[in-house]
């Protein structure tokens, strides 16, 4: 039996074997791949990447989108939004990027006859996606991420564009009620099509089996606090910074481990030196995919202390808080965006007032207190992994989707 051929559209994608860009859609499209479908990748090219691969069965095209490619500076990174914050390089870039990938995408549905279209966020790679459909008459679905609908809701031209989308889009994935709500304000046609299926989390990799206790003396720590991701102004980790201040006042040996890269590393470390903590916060830049998860695993707790940005965006799910659950690891999130869908406070972790470093920190001194606590939080965070966000579950959800357009 012919397999369905899905073309995946992404801006976020391994540019390489262990590369540190986020996975998430590498991982999705890997399962899909596993549950029967044929998956081709167009993603950006950069410097030093293959133009074009094969990753796990997979065809991967990538699509160049400026000359020479080291002056490519709009995808990868920080992402395309903090890209085009500090780049006007960047900006020039964007129109460019978009008729490249439409393009590519054409050629490559003529070329490998493509049956669906499956766009990550709805900008650049949506409004592609829904070109295509309208040339090529295929199915189309569209999944949003959060920052891309944000960006749209702040411009009503920006919003037509996202409405065209929405409208060229079977079905329109958001991974969280957030999300969802946010989709629909773009465009309340599209309130029927929109599902709500998260991104997931492999549990094969990030388990509690992972512990491992020689990092605390590694860094010499009674506690160890985790926080990792891109170091943007969404993820607020100056305000788990200044928290730290308090948390030290009751456990001087507490050390916060900062994981991960971006434009905020400079000023959340001139923060932590001007406040005296460079002994309890520590920036270990990219942590290495093998040994992420025994950090996770390690630390007594993970925290993600999100905020929203003026210019809207947010957190829409928090895919380190799965990552964190999975291993086993207590969590603190920001009572903010996505997050909710995620954690239920005081059952399967705690969520903290944004932009509140005395609140954050209390919520942290609480749970380093009490190890009943810690131990609940865990097992009922594992449990929620299990029941909603393995990537077995996930992709599940996501095949009978696509199955169900293509019929």
């Amino acid at each position: 039996m012919k397999k369905s051929k899905i073309l995946v559209l992404t801006t976020t994608f391994p540019r390489w074997n262990g590369d540190i860009t986020p996975s998430f859609v590498y991982e999705l499209s890997k399962r899909l791949q596993d549950n029967g479908f044929e998956i081709i990748v167009l993603a950006p090219h950069h410097k030093n990447a293959k133009k074009f691969e094969i990753m796990d069965g997979m065809k991967v095209y990538r699509f160049q989108y400026f000359w020479p490619a080291k002056y490519q500076k709009l995808a990868y990174g920080g992402g395309i939004l903090p890209n085009l914050k500090r780049s006007w390089l960047a900006k020039i870039q964007l129109p460019l990027l978009f008729l490249a990938e439409l393009l590519q995408a054409i050629r490559i549905v003529r070329k490998e006859r493509i049956d669906v279209i499956h766009s990550h966020w709805i900008v650049p790679n949506g409004l592609v996606g829904a070109i295509c459909r309208k040339i090529f008459k295929i199915e189309h679905i569209t999944t949003a991420h959060a920052g891309d609908v944000f960006t749209l809701s702040n411009s009503n031209y920006l919003k037509k564009i996202g409405s065209f989308v929405l409208r060229n889009s079977q079905i329109i994935t958001a991974n969280s009620r957030y999300t969802r709500e946010a989709v629909i304000a773009i465009d309340n046609s599209a309130e029927n099509r929109v599902l709500i299926i998260p991104m997931g989390v492999d549990t094969s990799k990030f388990n509690p089996k992972k512990r491992n206790s020689n990092l605390k003396e590694k860094y010499e720590a009674e506690h160890l606090i985790l926080s990792v991701g891109r170091l943007v102004e969404k993820k607020g980790i100056n305000y788990l910074i200044i928290a730290m201040k308090d948390v030290v006042k009751y456990f001087p040996n507490a050390k916060l481990i900062i994981g991960g890269s971006g434009p905020e590393r400079e000023n959340l470390e001139d923060l932590t030196r001007s406040i005296g903590l460079d002994s309890n916060v520590i920036f270990v830049g990219y942590i290495d995919d093998s040994e992420l998860p025994v950090y996770y695993a390690s630390c007594d707790l993970f925290v993600l202390p999100s905020v929203k940005t003026k210019e809207g965006d947010t957190e829409g799910l928090g895919v380190v808080l799965l990552e964190a659950m999975a291993s086993g690891t207590p969590v603190i999130g920001s009572d903010i965006g996505g997050i909710k869908d995620i954690i239920e406070d005081g059952t399967n972790g705690l969520l903290a007032k944004p932009q509140d470093p005395e609140d954050l920190a209390e919520k942290i001194i609480k749970l380093l207190k009490d190890s009943e606590l810690r131990h609940k939080l865990s097992e009922e965070g594992m449990k929620t992994i299990k029941e909603k966000f393995s990537w077995e579950i996930v992709a599940k959800k996501f095949a009978d989707t696509i199955m169900k357009v293509i019929k």
